[in-house]
């Protein structure tokens, strides 16, 4: 039996989550007493595989091949499972990224395994297998045992932390049989934004709202994000408006995050938008009305009008950098 861990890589190279999913991992094969199996898919140099093992890998399952070029869902559902398949893996866990959440119930089918899905934080397995999740649109933690004798798993990015556990990893190929229906989708072409801090990855997010007013003023916004690092967002009627892409919507119908740091800037704060932000580590909110809702979950709050407000955290961002040169 082992630990099975699905590893997603970004042109060849490992993203954070994909450590975090293998510390996670990691953390359950030691107190299950079972080796840790790490899976990547794709063209992947053996060098950035081997840093899989910095986290606890003790094998590493390399699929490649012409068509695991452009995956689709289906195609890594069924690598997945056969891997675990032939690994006798009890434990399947990947990220709950934009492909994982597709992944994970595709697996649990495949291997007739229950499904934890959205987990943030480590199982309590000292009696059982108890997963947390938010509920309620992240207003309350459900706590949900998995019963059957194999156990899927996908968490949250940002909800585990990084654990260095260096093991020497053997490199070990797999080739995954496909059949008709794992190769009915072709993926022709992906587009990515290159320049721009991916949302779902993104530990510092700056977003904002209505409060700014329109597009034109969205600069500063931008300039913030800049100096901090982060990742812009916005909220659903910005991104309705056309101010700025959906692709930067987060909310209950958008995108659903959990970075360190959430600054939220003109933003009211309605329960739609809470829903997919409260799993942030720590809520700062810029607003201009004092009875803004969203001052109610911020663990900091600022009442002042944003386009005072923001320069002047742009202006002391960057005094604090020049200050470490």
């Amino acid at each position: 039996m082992s630990v099975l861990v699905y590893a997603e890589n970004l042109q060849g190279k490992f993203k954070k989550s994909a450590f975090e999913i293998v510390s996670f991992g990691a953390a359950i094969a030691h107190e299950k007493n079972l080796p840790l199996t790490v899976l990547s898919i794709g063209q992947v140099a053996e060098e950035e595989l081997l840093r899989l093992a910095t986290y606890g890998a003790v094998k590493i399952m390399k699929v490649e091949g012409e068509a695991f070029h452009a995956l689709s869902d289906q195609t890594v559902a069924t690598a997945i499972a056969q891997a675990a398949a032939a690994d006798a893996a009890q434990y399947v866990a990947m990220t709950a990224s934009f492909s994982g959440k597709a992944i994970a119930p595709r697996v649990a089918i495949k291997l007739k395994a229950g499904l934890a899905d959205n987990v943030i934080d480590l199982p309590k397995m000292s009696d059982g297998f108890v997963v947390k999740k938010n509920a309620y649109s992240g207003k309350a933690y459900a706590y949900c045992e998995v019963l059957s004798d194999v156990k899927v798993i996908s968490m949250l990015p940002n909800s585990y932390k990084l654990v260095e556990d260096q093991k020497q990893a053997a490199i070990v190929p797999f080739s995954p049989v496909l059949g008709a229906a794992d190769t009915s989708v072709t993926i022709r072409e992906t587009i990515r934004s290159a320049d721009k801090v991916s949302l779902p990855e993104a530990e510092l997010v700056v977003s904002a709202g209505r409060g700014m007013k329109g597009p034109e003023n969205w600069g500063m916004i931008e300039e913030l994000a800049d100096v901090l690092g982060a990742a812009t967002a916005c909220s659903k009627p910005v991104s309705d408006a056309g101010w700025r892409p959906h692709s930067e919507h987060v909310g209950q119908t958008g995108i659903a995050i959990s970075p360190n740091l959430y600054i939220a800037v003109g933003i009211s704060g309605a329960i739609q938008h809470l829903a997919g932000v409260s799993s942030s580590k720590v809520i700062v909110v810029i607003n201009k009305d004092p009875e803004a809702p969203f001052f109610k979950a911020a663990d900091y709050g600022i009442v002042g009008d944003a386009f005072e407000v923001v320069p002047r955290l742009i202006n002391a961002a960057k005094n604090f950098k020049a200050g470490q040169n």
